[in-house]
């Protein structure tokens, strides 16, 4: 008879506490999704369940504060859907976007705008803008 990974690790006592807690995870997650309103069910997630008390980690403070203020209703919605609910902690972890590299669109910059901004350039005193348009004609001399 097959034994999926599952039934392995509920043969364990403590691998069966893990897959335990994981399994209310995820019926919490699912709770959380069918009772939140929409633009915080996908700014927000269940993270945790200790004693009682789901750990609900939101994007950014502003969906955290809203789920602070809705906290004692979504307790008692949860409460009715059979999860043991005494209270809600909100930290705000907002979750890591991986980083999307996108070609570049850098248009070179003709001869005559080169020409512009070199006059202009000279005739401007010595400071910040002056060295962020000596490092543009540069940058635009090593394109060409």
């Amino acid at each position: 008879m097959y034994k999926g990974p599952e039934q392995y690790l509920d043969s364990d006592a403590a691998a069966s506490r893990v897959m335990a807690h994981a399994r209310l995870l995820l019926k919490l997650s699912r709770h959380f999704e069918a009772i939140a309103p929409i633009g915080l069910r996908d700014a927000a997630h269940v993270a945790n369940y200790k004693s009682g008390k789901i750990i609900i980690h939101a994007d950014n403070g502003a969906v955290a504060t809203k789920i602070r203020q809705m906290s004692q209703r979504l307790c008692d919605e949860l409460s009715k859907r059979g999860a043991e609910c005494i209270g809600i902690e909100v930290k705000v972890q907002p979750r890591q976007i991986p980083f999307q590299s996108t070609p570049s669109t850098q248009k070179p910059i003709s001869a005559k705008a080169c020409a512009t901004l070199r006059s202009t350039t000279e005739m401007l005193p010595k400071g910040p803008l002056r060295d962020a348009l000596d490092r543009l004609l540069q940058r635009a001399a090593k394109a060409e």
